[in-house]
C-alpha cells in the first residue's frame, strides 16, 4: 500500500469540483461541517484545532481528508476523507456537505472519486463508509455508489463495503 503522506497532497479533479487539502483560510467557512472524533466543531478555533488533528493524521500516515472546492469561486463545499488508519487494507470514507449543496450530485461524484482513489493509489482492498440508519440521504448515496450493507452495528449503525464497479 502506498500511504499518506504524499510527496504533493493529491488533487483529484471532476468536471465541477476539486478534492484539495483545506486551508487555514478555508476554516472560517466550514466550521458548521467541522468534525473530529465524532464531535462537532462550535467555534472557528474549535474547527482550526481539529483541523490541526486532522493534518496530524496525515502526516503519521492514518487518514487523508480533502476539501471539495468549486471549481470556479474555490469555495469548499464539503469534506471528505479516510480516517481511523489503514489497517489490513482497509480505509474507512467519510463525507459531508454544506446545506446549500445538497442535491446536486456534488458528494455522489466526490464519494466515487476517493474511494477509487483509495482502491487504485492507496491500494487498500475494502474501502468502507458506517452511517446511521436514520441518515437516509447517506444511506441512499452508498447504495446509489455500488456499496453493499455488510453489517449492522450498534447504536443504530450500518456499515457499507464499496464493490468497484465495471
Amino acid at each position: 500500500m502506498k500511504l499518506p503522506p504524499y510527496y504533493k497532497f493529491p488533487e483529484i479533479d471532476s468536471d465541477t469540483f476539486v478534492l484539495r487539502q483545506v486551508e487555514i483560510e478555508d476554516i472560517k467557512d466550514i466550521v458548521e461541517i467541522s468534525y473530529y472524533n465524532s464531535q462537532p466543531a462550535l467555534t472557528v478555533g474549535d474547527a482550526i484545532a481539529m483541523h490541526d488533528e486532522i493534518n496530524k493524521d496525515y502526516e503519521n500516515g492514518s487518514s487523508i481528508h480533502w476539501g471539495i472546492a468549486d471549481k470556479r469561486t474555490n469555495v469548499i463545499m464539503g469534506t471528505i476523507g479516510y480516517y481511523r488508519g489503514f489497517d489490513n487494507g482497509i480505509g474507512e470514507l467519510g463525507c459531508v456537505l454544506k446545506p446549500e449543496f445538497s442535491g446536486k450530485g456534488i458528494m455522489t461524484a466526490a464519494v466515487k472519486l476517493a474511494a477509487e482513489f483509495g482502491i487504485n493509489t492507496i491500494g487498500l482492498t475494502k474501502v468502507i463508509a458506517i452511517t446511521t440508519k436514520q441518515n437516509s440521504r447517506a444511506v441512499k448515496l452508498f447504495e446509489r455508489l455500488n456499496f453493499i450493507r455488510q453489517v449492522d452495528l450498534p447504536e443504530d449503525e450500518i456499515e457499507f463495503q464499496y464493490i468497484k464497479g465495471d
